[in-house]
């Protein structure tokens, strides 16, 4: 595009954003339902044991909790996204509290992926990326065990191709 002035201005493209798969977002709210549904039956039958049924209704907050909760964790998941550019990696998140993480492909010094044993049973895997920082927080949780492996190699050989200079 050229100014009034003459200057020459250039818009860079908006990169293309890969969400996560839907796998996490099912793994998310099966824990969520697990860990307060027990918590739910936790808090209506000992005080309804104990103390009386008037206090079974204690059970009604963790069961709040699991609806709020169920709106919550699709919100969040929706909000992770990632972007392979030219030169980085661009990671953004959060609903409230929105972040985009950019990871030089030269700063990288380390690229691994992991898998706990709820990841691995619903087929998810997530990659972690390790710079010269130590504040760094780049992760991308939730990936498909092949995406995961692919984007660790293609990370792995760009961050090999741009830090032979340095």
């Amino acid at each position: 595009m050229v100014t009034g002035a003459g200057q020459v201005v250039t818009a860079e493209a908006e990169p293309a954003w890969t969400a996560l798969p839907p796998g996490l977002l099912r793994m998310r709210r099966l824990l969520l339902v697990v860990w307060l549904g027990l918590l739910t039956l936790a808090t209506g039958l000992l005080p309804g044991l104990l103390a009386g049924p008037a206090w079974a209704a204690f059970a009604l907050l963790p069961l709040a909790l699991t609806v709020w909760g169920w709106d919550l964790i699709a919100r969040n998941w929706r909000s992770w996204r990632y972007a392979e550019r030219a030169d980085d990696l661009l990671i953004s998140r959060g609903v409230l509290w929105h972040t985009v993480t950019v990871v030089p492909y030269g700063r990288m010094q380390l690229v691994e992926v992991t898998s706990g044993p709820v990841e691995r049973h619903f087929g998810l895997a997530s990659v972690q990326l390790h710079t010269a920082a130590a504040a760094t927080d780049a992760t991308i949780p939730g990936l498909d065990p092949a995406e995961a492996e692919r984007l660790r190699d293609r990370l792995t050989e760009l961050g090999e191709a741009r830090s032979a200079g340095l």
